[in-house]
């Protein structure tokens, strides 16, 4: 049987933690959990992997994790977090001598190729620009024996994915869940969960709103992402309950 490694490389909000010029007691912690890069994530598989998002911290979160190798990327939307990092993939063009396959949806990669066209290019002969792709996705597709599942999210006004990689589903940047989504996240086994704040945003979830639809989605694991500096990793811990954790750069899952 195939195996998959899931690594959180962020789990930050948009601000990272610590945040530019805040002293509060998360981005003054010593403690290694409280350091959160923007939030995404690497999938390895038996053959090769592909990312989640493509953050503004992808340089240092491939060479902190031993990255060497990116297949694809699989888009949730497209604010400046999970997507300015997307020049950085040229580094991966250049060591495979190939293209990268942007998968989102048409609201997503509509925005990618209007502000990115120079990375849509052919080729030059020192591949000094990524090379990239895309394919606007309509339902579920296999990646190295892999079933994996766009799921139709509500970020405020946006229309965003989550994906589900078998057993395990990343929902980031969320304010709703359509049933027909849910309907999509029957068995999951782990669960990472956006959870902004405590207390709620118009597009993002709060901590016991994360909780309720944990609760909705029913996963054996559910693990809290994208979180605000202002939640700190040792407070928010004490206050999950049993099936529910805090994520941290670097967590891996492997299925």
């Amino acid at each position: 049987m195939s195996q998959y490694q899931l690594t959180v490389l962020g789990c930050g909000s948009s601000s990272g933690t610590p945040a530019i010029g805040c002293d509060c007691p998360t981005c003054t912690s010593d403690n290694p959990r409280n350091r959160r890069t923007r939030c995404s994530a690497w999938l390895k598989t038996p053959q090769g992997g592909l990312l989640i998002d493509t953050s503004p911290d992808l340089r240092q979160q491939a060479l902190r994790e031993g990255i060497r190798h990116v297949d694809a990327v699989l888009y949730t939307h497209p604010h400046a977090d999970h997507l300015n990092g997307i020049d950085d993939l040229r580094a991966f063009c250049y060591v495979k001598k190939g293209p990268i396959t942007l998968y989102g949806n048409a609201f997503t990669l509509d925005n990618i190729r209007s502000r990115f066209g120079y990375a849509m290019q052919a080729p030059s002969a020192v591949w000094d620009k990524p090379v990239l792709l895309t394919e606007e996705v309509g339902g579920a597709f296999d990646y190295d024996g892999l079933r994996i599942t766009p799921i139709p999210l509500q970020h405020g006004s946006w229309p965003c994915l989550g994906w589900r990689l078998g057993k395990v589903a990343w929902l980031t940047d969320l304010s709703h869940i359509p049933d027909e989504s849910l309907a999509l996240l029957a068995g999951v086994d782990t669960l990472f969960l956006d959870c902004l704040n405590m207390d709620g945003y118009p597009s993002h979830l709060g901590f016991h709103q994360s909780l309720a639809w944990a609760a909705r989605i029913g996963a054996r694991r559910t693990v809290l992402i994208h979180m605000i500096h202002r939640l700190e990793y040792g407070e928010l811990s004490r206050l999950c309950p049993a099936g529910v954790e805090v994520a941290h750069d670097g967590l891996q899952v492997t299925f």
